[in-house]
């Protein structure tokens, strides 16, 4: 396991135990001996689940499962796994999400339209899940509620910390809570959510209406995030609500546009928001957290299409690892984005410092006060380009040696 990332949260999150969920972890030896790598969430009869997936057009096996289930609107158990993500797996593939929802059904009761899966790790090998049948009745039987730092550490790969995140928020009068995890490292460039994440919350909401709320809240959050620039074939961001806080008061939701949502619809994107982050602070081998800001663009979809083409600009990613704030290479991937720009319109700040105004270097640039902003491990970036009203923020990392050694031998 790699040394934790110095942009690490100083600790996992308190989160509180949410009604109607339950969790255990055990090791199965999918991938690795000795290693914890099966996660079991039980829910309580009743929870609606929502979800958003990769746009990849090689999806895993447990993507392709998840996607037919989400139909019915319902969910009693999840079940992910750590060290195969089950894909490009072909029949085998298949049959292995078949088996798994097949042998947690045994052990815990539920219905497989009501199971969802999902995997992470490496592509292209068949998953053993007949190991699940080793664990599973041992899981179905440990389940508690809480236990969130233990449920994130069995989703890691790559990740050098436990990701969570919680709000407790008001849904009307009554208070309801939200809780979630998350892992993503690397193969980060989402296209929808990205990596594997999971959201339950006590609130009584109707499925189509969390939906909408998942659909929106990921849009300036986990889709605004990229490490790498490549996508996942695995992407899957879950939402659960237990309904449990139902039998405290709280009014049950069946449309988007209900009033009582305002609170609850900020705390659901402050934990996704966190979320996505902490993704951003463990980027493979990552040493700096960028934020990339593009004011002053044609519309926001243009915003943030330049902003997602420097966030992946190996150039500018590894300019940021040396500390340097080399402008032109900003200057580069704003013109080669294919959205519309003029030259000597474009203005450029590193660290609330102008360095480009106006097509050429700022004649007040003072390169040791740069350098010096260079070296903080927070990174602020900012390019206004003077067309029009579109925003848009994404985050990302620098590009590192140590990127190279954790994916150039990933699968040794």
């Amino acid at each position: 396991m790699a040394a934790v990332s110095p942009l690490a949260p100083a600790r996992f999150p308190d989160m509180p135990a949410i009604e109607g969920v339950r969790v255990a972890t055990a090791a199965a030896g999918i991938r690795y001996a000795g290693r914890t790598d099966v996660l079991l969430a039980l829910l309580d009869p009743a929870t609606t689940v929502a979800g958003v997936f990769t746009k990849s057009k090689c999806p895993s096996a447990p993507v392709d499962w998840c996607r037919a289930r989400l139909k019915g609107g319902r969910a009693r158990a999840l079940v992910v796994n750590s060290g195969n993500a089950n894909a490009f797996t072909g029949r085998s593939g298949r049959e292995a999400v078949t088996l798994t929802a097949d042998i947690t059904g045994k052990a815990t009761g539920c219905p497989s339209g009501e199971i969802f899966l999902a995997s992470t790790g490496v592509i292209g090998e068949p998953l053993p899940a007949e190991r699940f049948s080793g664990v599973m009745d041992g899981l179905a039987a440990a389940v508690t509620a809480g236990r969130w730092e233990e449920a994130a550490r069995a989703i890691m790969t790559t990740d050098t910390f436990p990701k969570g995140a919680t709000a407790t928020v008001n849904l009307g009068t009554v208070p309801v809570t939200i809780c979630g995890i998350a892992k993503g490292a690397g193969m980060i460039a989402p296209d929808m959510a990205t990596m594997l994440s999971f959201v339950f919350t006590d609130a009584p909401i109707a499925a189509p209406v969390l939906q909408a709320l998942l659909a929106h809240g990921v849009e300036d959050t986990f889709n605004a995030v990229t490490i790498d620039g490549d996508t996942s074939t695995s992407d899957t961001l879950l939402a659960f609500a237990t309904g449990a806080a139902e039998k405290r008061g709280a009014a049950r939701v069946t449309r988007i546009g209900d009033p009582r949502l305002a609170e609850f619809r900020k705390g659901f994107l402050s934990v996704l928001a966190s979320l996505s982050e902490q993704v951003a602070r463990d980027g493979e081998g990552a040493r700096k957290l960028v934020e990339i800001v593009v004011e002053g663009a044609a519309s926001k979809k243009a915003a943030r299409k330049i902003a997602m083409t420097i966030a992946n600009s190996p150039l500018v990613k590894t300019a940021i690892a040396g500390e340097d704030a080399n402008w032109g290479r900003v200057v580069m991937a704003v013109g080669k984005a294919g959205e519309r720009a003029d030259r000597d319109r474009l203005s450029i700040w590193f660290g609330g410092v102008r360095v480009a105004h106006q097509g050429e270097r700022d004649p007040a640039y003072d390169e040791a006060e740069v350098s010096a902003l260079m070296k903080k491990p927070e990174i602020s970036l900012k390019v206004d380009l003077g067309l029009g009203k579109g925003r848009d923020r994404v985050l990302t990392c620098d590009l590192t040696k140590e990127y190279i050694a954790i994916n150039g031998d990933y699968r040794s």
